[in-house]
């Protein structure tokens, strides 16, 4: 064989399975990439083994029964979880609710966006080779907010705090003192863990110009939350489209420009800042008084239907109801973050090494729980 000739040979592609039980997938998600060497050709994801029917579970259960099963979707964030679906209801039914129990909305989901942030930025460094420590770090961080979850419900994991009208119960005496105390160790936490990492050399060459995402794309695809920021795109529905009480705070919404690992990162440590900004002017605002509405415990909304959004962690989190003026929904239909946002997971990873796979798949930042319901 001549060395023309050996020029001309091609490599074969060939197909690799990521999954579904493996430790850079976040959860039972499976990946079938066809692969040129290490180089990525083209992926196709296979979702539906952590199916659970939740949509139709909905059709046979109270509308305050509901809300445990809402907790199992993103159980990484199940207090925006709550949140989304008790705005639904109450739009459906049109209960309002005290002002006392949406600060105290507000603090919880800031709480535990940081606490979402926490899990996203430690499992993303674990994915582009920094290992256990930075993941370490954080998940002691996301502790400290889960004792205080634990203090005003009694649950660690899958809380169900919210109520429709309000939360299920009033806080502590001592919360509001764990909290100032939590949210200036976090402060500092947040800006020592920024200095350790910002300007990391392995960080950034993993990460910089890697699984870039256009803002076009982005948009036509649909993605929110801090995937769609880090590529520019100026949506943030605590901005857009007020609800709670959101509309009284002042806060920034943290953009990117490049779309890329290193960006949607980035957006996140930003987004833990302004989180913190957020629950200090709730903290000196809370007013007194009642933390739920006069509901009763079988609700019956008119007929009708209604569409309530939060800006979950992840992103845009809806829920859209249909009533028939029973105990229990018509129908209920979940928009997950996490779902739609791996929709420009191809687009991203084509061209790239496996090794770039694990951190562009891992800088997205999903829960199987969501995506499969």
């Amino acid at each position: 064989m001549t060395t023309t000739e050996m020029m001309t040979l091609k490599t074969e592609p060939f197909m690799l399975n990521f999954g579904p039980v493996h430790p850079s997938t976040h959860g039972v998600y499976r990946m079938r990439a066809t692969l040129d060497g290490e180089v990525i050709l083209d992926i196709e994801p296979v979702v539906g083994y952590l199916h659970r029917g939740i949509e139709k579970l909905t059709e046979e259960r109270t509308y305050s029964g509901i809300i445990p099963l809402t907790d199992r979707l993103d159980y990484i964030s199940p207090m925006s979880n709550n949140l989304g679906y008790c705005l639904a209801v109450e739009k459906l039914a049109g209960i309002k609710v005290p002002e006392r129990a949406e600060y105290l909305r507000v603090i919880i989901a800031e709480l535990q966006r940081l606490a979402n942030h926490c899990i996203a930025v430690g499992s993303f460094l674990n994915d582009t080779g920094a290992y256990y420590t930075p993941f370490m770090y954080a998940f002691r961080e996301r502790e400290k907010i889960i004792d205080l979850f634990d203090m005003v419900c009694g649950q660690r994991l899958t809380y169900s705090y919210m109520r429709i009208g309000g939360v299920s119960q009033d806080i502590p005496d001592e919360f509001l003192p764990a909290l100032n105390k939590l949210v200036e160790q976090l402060s500092r936490w947040v800006d020592e863990y920024d200095f350790l990492l910002m300007q990391n050399e392995i960080l950034l060459a993993r990460t910089k110009g890697v699984g870039i995402l256009p803002r076009e794309t982005a948009i036509n695809c649909g993605i929110s939350g801090p995937v769609a920021r880090g590529s520019g795109v100026n949506w943030d529905l605590r901005k857009a489209d007020p609800y709670s009480v959101y509309d009284r705070f002042e806060f920034d919404i943290p953009q990117g420009e490049n779309g890329d690992c290193y960006d949607r990162y980035r957006v996140r440590v930003e987004e833990m800042r302004q989180s913190l900004r957020i629950i200090k002017q709730a903290m000196n605002d809370v007013p007194a008084g009642p933390v739920r509405a006069d509901v009763p415990h079988l609700i019956r909304p008119p007929k009708g239907e209604a569409y309530a959004h939060v800006e979950a962690p992840k992103g845009e989190l809806g829920y859209y109801l249909v009533s028939d003026n029973s105990i229990a929904p018509y129908r209920c239909h979940i928009r997950p973050t996490s779902l739609i946002n791996l929709t420009a997971l191809r687009e991203m990873v084509k061209g790239w090494k496996v090794a770039d796979l694990i951190a562009i798949f891992g800088s997205i930042d999903i829960t199987m729980g969501e995506v499969d319901r």
